[in-house]
């Protein structure tokens, strides 16, 4: 069994949020995490899924604010292990709960090309042309809460 829960900022459980999130979607693209991000990262949301037998953090995401309608779906990461396994809609279903809860009308995120269909499958629209950033290629996704 599993659960999803929120990540307080600077717990040991958001350590273990930053080292998931840069094994699954930074060291593979060659990209190193800067303690000076950390910081930023104070105001955000933090998501979490945890494998309930063994206490792992298996999943996890952030929520940004952009401004007080919008709020920023940023660093899906799913443990390699379980993915395929529906952790990361379930996470995303729950982000969308807490934004909406919070007070928030648009969730906004860049997706890598490759992750593109499975928003799609999940409410979200493209929104405006493909882009590049540190040479990874993106596409904005929007969904109205």
């Amino acid at each position: 069994m599993r659960k999803i829960i929120d990540i307080d900022f600077g717990s040991t459980r958001y350590d273990e949020l930053v080292e998931l999130r840069y094994k699954i979607l930074l060291e593979p693209l060659g990209l190193k995490f800067l303690d000076s991000h950390r910081q930023q990262e104070a105001n955000y949301l933090h998501v979490g899924c945890i494998e309930c037998l063994d206490d792992k953090l298996v999943g996890g995401l952030i929520l940004a604010p952009v401004d007080n309608d919008t709020i920023r779906l940023m660093q899906v990461a799913v443990d390699t292990k379980y993915q395929g396994e529906g952790i990361g809609a379930d996470m995303v279903r729950y982000a969308e709960r807490r934004a909406k809860e919070a007070g928030y009308h648009r969730i906004v995120m860049h997706a890598m090309l490759t992750v593109v269909h499975f928003y799609e499958k999940n409410g979200y629209r493209q929104e405006g042309d493909i882009f590049e950033e540190q040479g990874i290629t993106f596409a904005k996704m929007v969904k109205d809460l």
